[in-house]
């Protein structure tokens, strides 16, 4: 059973560089054992119900919308927007100022899809302050999941992914798509960028919707929200979050003392099982769960169920 949701005691925006502000929230137990929640995306911004996982009577939960999305400033969304001081090493550094400004020592990660190669990254460049690690739908942001995302999935979702790939100029068809609604989405004109962000959405929503128990967040018929975030994702799978090819695999000995959790659904075909599978056999210490009936969200029973006894494992004496 998800935990009760709990209004945030501390909000505001934190001044990170770059003309960025950070939107910042704390919740649960002001004294309590720090957690970082990494949302997904890139460019999805935080969620509430992600803080349900974590005991709030334990836990002092952090969260913050990365550069661009949910509360941050300036928004994705605007005309203009100059995204290249948007990139995961300038979201590494927004952590440790965080992190600084909060007073944390160090904290457990949590990380969920684009969260997830966010989790990694910084425990492989800021190893003391990690004290575990809970990743949920294993990604490491590699040319050959992003060519699945937007090229092999297809293959299951014909029709969808046929319209997706019409919804781009002709001469870009046959060519890198990403590429092409990277520069859809950053044409000034609202008529086009608004309907990239709505194409690309609806390829996305392909794979989430093969789960009936699963239903499109309500924020999706927004298209301020559409734009930042088909805006973010582009440019962040375009420049393939600016990590060498397997870099997270090369460099995954610095963390190797920190214990890890990862939890994968076996039916995931946004991140599939192979990824989190290459992960735990380069990290041996990691224990990697499978839920056999599990896509990719975490919000299904049998995913919420798996996250939340880790993070009850993660207390002294478990659940009360």
């Amino acid at each position: 059973m998800l935990y009760p949701d709990t209004i945030p005691f501390d909000e505001g925006l934190l001044e990170v560089g770059d003309g960025q502000r950070i939107h910042c929230t704390q919740s649960g137990n002001r004294q309590g054992r720090p957690v970082l929640i990494l949302h997904g995306g890139p460019g999805s911004g935080s969620s509430a119900g992600t803080r349900r996982y974590f005991d709030p009577h334990y836990y002092r939960i952090i969260q913050f919308d990365q550069r661009g999305c949910g509360g941050s400033l300036p928004h994705a969304s605007e005309p203009a927007i100059d995204l290249s001081a948007n990139t995961t090493w300038h979201t590494i550094a927004d952590i440790e100022q965080l992190r600084l400004r909060l007073g944390v020592e160090s904290w457990i990660v949590f990380g969920n899809s684009w969260g997830c190669t966010l989790a990694l990254v910084y425990a492989e460049t800021h190893a003391q302050r990690v004290e575990s690690l809970l990743l949920v739908g294993i990604t490491m942001t590699r040319q050959s999941e992003i060519d699945w995302l937007y090229q092999g999935l297809g293959r299951f979702f014909p029709e969808q992914w046929a319209r997706f790939r019409a919804a781009v100029h002709e001469e870009d068809r046959d060519g890198d798509l990403v590429a092409a609604y990277y520069r859809l989405l950053l044409n000034p004109d609202p008529a086009i960028h608004v309907r990239a962000a709505r194409d690309w959405h609806e390829w996305e929503g392909a794979s989430i919707l093969i789960d009936p128990r699963e239903t499109l967040p309500s924020r999706w018929s927004d298209p301020r929200y559409l734009t930042a975030r088909a805006r973010i994702i582009t440019h962040y799978s375009h420049h393939l979050g600016w990590l060498v090819e397997r870099q997270i695999l090369r460099d995954i000995h610095r963390p190797a003392g920190i214990p890890c959790t990862m939890i994968q659904g076996r039916m995931d075909l946004e991140a599939p099982l192979v990824t989190a599978w290459e992960l735990s056999q380069a990290w041996p210490e990691a224990e990697l769960v499978i839920v056999a009936n599990a896509a990719h969200s975490p919000a299904v029973a049998e995913m919420a169920a798996a996250i939340i006894r880790t993070t009850d494992g993660l207390r002294p004496n478990g659940r009360q």
